[in-house]
């Protein structure tokens, strides 16, 4: 006949079995943050290298830009979160996108009293590119969607609003409800 493991002796055996496992969990755990660490180093260590030496590029080629900052996201680094910090020095991309969103608040108000803050997606960025001139940088839609959602900080008079396969900017304080949205979307 088999015994089975009761009694003090079993549930001290047990307990001590636990701890071991819980340690052990503990020390595998720590390794694995210590590699995630190194390896996160070592990718920002070559991603820095890969923005340094394609920073030019970036600057001047909105679809490179747009590459690079969608390769950015997709592992979680946002080159554009601060004015602040290695990417706006190293690639002066904080200050592209706030002195974009500037050029774009100077169209919207000079157009208000027109179209009574709300513009087109296609329009804006012709105005804007004609604002600049010629020789500036190139600057594509999705520079300016990203320099919109830069000035949402200011509140709620700069937004988008989908229409149809497009966007109106809007650049007013006001609240569109659903009525409103299906009126926009059938003058389109």
């Amino acid at each position: 006949m088999h015994r089975r493991g009761v009694g003090a002796g079993a549930i001290a055996k047990k307990k001590l079995a636990e701890a071991k496992y819980k340690e052990r969990g503990t020390v595998l755990a720590e390794d694995q943050i210590v590699q995630m660490s190194k390896q996160l180093e070592t990718f920002k260590s070559n991603l820095e290298e890969f923005a340094s030496k394609h920073k030019q590029e970036i600057r001047k080629n909105s679809r490179f830009r747009v590459q690079f900052q969608e390769m950015c996201a997709t592992i979680g680094v946002d080159p554009l979160a601060s004015g602040k910090g290695f990417w706006s020095e190293m690639l002066g991309v904080g200050d592209f996108y706030y002195e974009l969103g500037v050029q774009i608040i100077e169209v919207c108000l000079a157009l208000k009293h027109r179209n009574g803050g709300l513009i087109t997606l296609d329009e804006l960025h012709q105005r804007v590119l004609k604002g600049r001139g010629k020789y500036a940088q190139d600057v594509s839609q999705d520079d300016l969607v990203r320099a919109i959602k830069k000035l949402k900080v200011m509140g709620n008079g700069f937004g988008m609003i989908p229409v149809g396969g497009s966007y109106l900017v809007q650049s007013v304080p006001a609240e569109l409800n659903m009525d409103h949205t299906v009126v926009l979307q059938l003058a389109e």
